[in-house]
């Protein structure tokens, strides 16, 4: 090592070298020269020890300082408390190396917060041989709502992405899937390394909207037309349901725009809770015709005539103030 390296030197960065700057040159050289990872120990105590200093702003102010008046500082700069001016050197340092390095090969880090998994792979210290689990894998399914509904089945095909391998499953979606829903297979996704296990294949379904129904979860929501006579005379009606059959409703006389009716258990398969189903929600709309026979005029017209209530006195009385 030259007698007259400073720390800038040993990062290789310039001395008005921003943050990101020197972190990005000490991961690089931590890498190259990290013991775990076949490098030269000594250099890996020379580039820590130069970042554990840079890295801290109050380290470093005190740093620049002493080189300002020529001074290089050894070893032991912001370690043991001790001041070398003399030429660079790395013996005698005050930090236990073996506490250090165990440190970080526990994933804790050794200088300045550094996460050194962040270098090898996300393997704490970079024990690259360590059985690691692989990475999921993902896939979306269309299905259509009578699909959800009922449920389905479909086969698929994928490919490994580290092997180029490709596999088949035949996915069973279940009845009541939602849109958004997730199927996990346990070890269906990359391979591990070193012997470790294999990730999951995670498949996302993609309901279709049905024409009719609109699903909140298990529940089933439906708007149901009536004719403004059977609003307001009343009416027995039939309702489709989601599982392919009918229900009848009993609109009462005098029912008014969009009164929603509720029944249990009529509603979609319920995927959290097995053997459940949700609710069918129906709400009326009235339709009043916007076309007329002469008939139905003179009828409505007359209606209108003898109809003597006031449908606007909460309305008029702000009106009079």
């Amino acid at each position: 090592m030259a007698g007259k390296r400073n720390y800038y030197d040993i990062l290789g960065v310039k001395r008005d070298a921003a943050q990101d700057e020197i972190k990005k040159a000490f991961r690089k050289l931590a890498a190259k020269y990290h013991p775990d990872a076949g490098g030269d120990e000594e250099k890996f105590k020379e580039v820590s020890e130069a970042y554990n200093t840079l890295s801290d702003p109050e380290k470093r102010k005190e740093y620049d300082q002493l080189l300002m008046f020529g001074g290089i500082p050894g070893s032991d700069f912001g370690g043991s408390g001790g001041r070398n001016r003399g030429g660079y050197t790395y013996t005698g340092n005050a930090a236990d190396w073996s506490d250090i390095f165990e440190n970080i090969r526990g994933g804790e880090g050794g200088f300045g917060g550094f996460d050194f998994s962040t270098i090898f792979g996300g393997q704490p210290g970079g024990r690259s041989n360590q059985p690691t689990k692989g990475s999921d894998l993902t896939l979306n399914i269309d299905v259509s709502a009578d699909e959800a509904f009922k449920g389905a089945q479909r086969k698929v095909s994928y490919s490994i992405p580290s092997t180029g391998e490709k596999q088949t499953l035949t996915v069973k979606i279940p009845a009541g899937a939602v849109d958004g829903g997730k199927l996990r297979y346990r070890s269906r996704g990359e391979y591990g390394d070193n012997g470790g296990p294999r990730g999951d294949l995670v498949i996302t379904t993609r309901v279709a909207e049905h024409p009719l129904f609109k699903r909140d979860g298990a529940d089933v929501r439906i708007e149901l037309p009536i004719s403004m006579y059977e609003a307001a005379l009343g009416a027995s009606v039939e309702v489709p349901t989601p599982d392919g059959t009918t229900c009848r409703l009993k609109i009462p006389a005098g029912t008014q725009e969009g009164k929603t009716f509720r029944f249990r258990d009529l509603g979609a398969p319920n995927v959290k809770r097995k053997g459940s189903r949700g609710a069918l929600y129906v709400k009326v709309h009235i339709v009043i015709p916007t076309r007329l026979s002469a008939t139905e005029r003179t009828a409505l017209e007359q209606l209108r005539e003898a109809d003597d209530r006031d449908y606007r006195k909460d309305v008029e009385v702000y009106g009079a103030q």
